[in-house]
């Protein structure tokens, strides 16, 4: 991005952090390509009055649910990317334990955020999905009278960039960046470049320091 005048452009704000990181294969990591997914707050707040009994609560959760449906997952393709704007509700996980193995079923590689996720146990011991979330934190409450789907597959703000649906997202353990589509083609290849030549020069201090090689500095 630096090299063809885009320094910092992109950049995601750093508390977008990775949820689990995977030290072995690196399996935190994404590339992929953006859908784009804009929450925003609901109009209907409950109280502890607000229903006769449990079964009227259920009945509102259910309804809530079909009112914010994850109707982006029909347009996902295997390698996809769900960038998620919540809206600014913090304490609403809609990403899940169960729900994310639903996303990763779809193909989507990983989410990112400028919220949280729920049930993060279970999402850092199965590590099936990258999430990427502000502060790499845990939310507890749940959609239904918090947030509905507002729209998806237009452009949004999340961590302070302007994401557009088919953007590049490259995410690490350093961060978030969003590579414009229209440059995605020649920052891949600048940064295919750049990385392969890093890969050599540490290849050789490897060996000058006696280290054994590993998978970060193997070159074909």
């Amino acid at each position: 991005m630096d090299l063809i005048g885009l320094q910092d452009i992109g950049l995601m704000n750093r508390n977008i952090r990775p949820l689990w990181r995977d030290v072995d294969k690196f399996s935190h990591r994404i590339v992929g390509f953006a859908v784009t997914v804009r929450h925003v707050p609901t109009d209907v707040r409950v109280g502890q009055n607000s229903f006769p009994d449990l079964d009227g609560f259920k009945k509102f959760k259910s309804e809530q649910y079909k009112r914010a449906p994850d109707a982006w997952l029909k347009v996902v393709k295997p390698g996809d990317v769900a960038v998620i704007d919540a809206g600014g509700i913090l304490e609403c996980g809609f990403i899940g334990s169960n729900n994310s193995l639903g996303w990763a079923e779809k193909g989507v590689v990983g989410v990112i955020t400028n919220a949280g996720a729920r049930d993060t146990d279970e999402i850092i011991k199965v590590k099936r999905i990258a999430v990427y979330c502000m502060n790499g934190y845990s939310t507890r409450g749940v959609r239904p009278g918090r947030l509905i789907a507002e729209s998806y597959n237009f452009p949004i703000n999340c961590g302070g960039v302007l994401v557009y649906p088919g953007d590049l997202i490259a995410a690490d353990g350093d961060g978030v960046i969003v590579v414009p589509r229209e440059h995605a083609l020649t920052v891949g290849k600048l940064a295919r470049e750049i990385h392969v030549g890093d890969e050599k020069s540490r290849a050789e201090r490897f060996k000058r320091l006696g280290m054994e090689l590993d998978e970060t500095v193997k070159v074909e």
